[in-house]
């Protein structure tokens, strides 16, 4: 049996799987999980992902979700994670993690949920583009990633790297200062102002113009 409820933070506020989706998904994802020898924890915001599924001991099994406010992109998150889960179940031999055998069970798992009742049509039709062949990540896909952002707060007055003209400077995490330089296929070439290193940066980046 799948344990999904029981997770709490600093408020002692608890939180149930199923208010963090959106309400029309609710009977399908139980469906989904309510036999499964899973444990599902929901975790404070991480900068390095969204969310991860484990091995533990005594063949449990274990999905990590952030705590976002964001009901349709915590969805495709727990989709996501639970496509890891059915191949740890189907193959008993080493698989790549986002390789065939995942993209085939994530597409699987999600065509149900893909309708107007669960997702709004400006969400819907990216989200259909992206499951034709699913990237490892959601953020690579930057028309799902500014649909889904529109149903976010904005309260941090930050906006997506690709909106910094050439040339100008940007705030990115822990403070740090760097200058748009120019594009590589997908992705931007921005330099540390302190240091003067190079890095690669998603277009969908969030940043604060300085």
């Amino acid at each position: 049996m799948a344990k999904y409820y029981l997770y709490q933070f600093q408020t002692l506020k608890v939180i149930s799987l199923f208010d963090l989706v959106p309400d029309n998904s609710t009977e399908l994802l139980s469906e989904l999980i309510k036999n499964e020898n899973l444990s599902i924890k929901i975790v404070k915001s991480r900068k390095t992902k969204h969310g991860d599924f484990r091995s533990l001991r005594g063949g449990k099994f274990q999905i990590t979700l952030n705590h976002i406010d964001n009901k349709f992109r915590f969805l495709i998150t727990l989709i996501h994670e639970l496509a890891h889960f059915k191949v740890s179940q189907s193959y008993k031999y080493r698989v790549s993690p986002h390789g065939f055998e995942w993209k085939k069970n994530y597409k699987f798992l999600m065509l149900p949920f893909l309708n107007n009742r669960i997702f709004p049509d400006d969400i819907l039709k990216f989200l259909a583009l992206h499951m034709i062949n699913p990237p490892a990540t959601t953020d690579s896909d930057t028309d799902l990633v500014i649909a889904l952002h529109k149903y976010e707060l904005n309260e941090d007055n930050k906006i997506f790297l690709f909106q910094v003209p050439f040339k100008d400077s940007f705030v990115f995490q822990e403070n740090k200062s760097f200058l748009k330089l120019h594009k590589r296929r997908k992705r931007y070439i921005c330099k540390n102002i302190l240091t003067g290193r190079k890095f690669l940066f998603s277009p969908v980046a969030r940043v604060k113009l300085k």
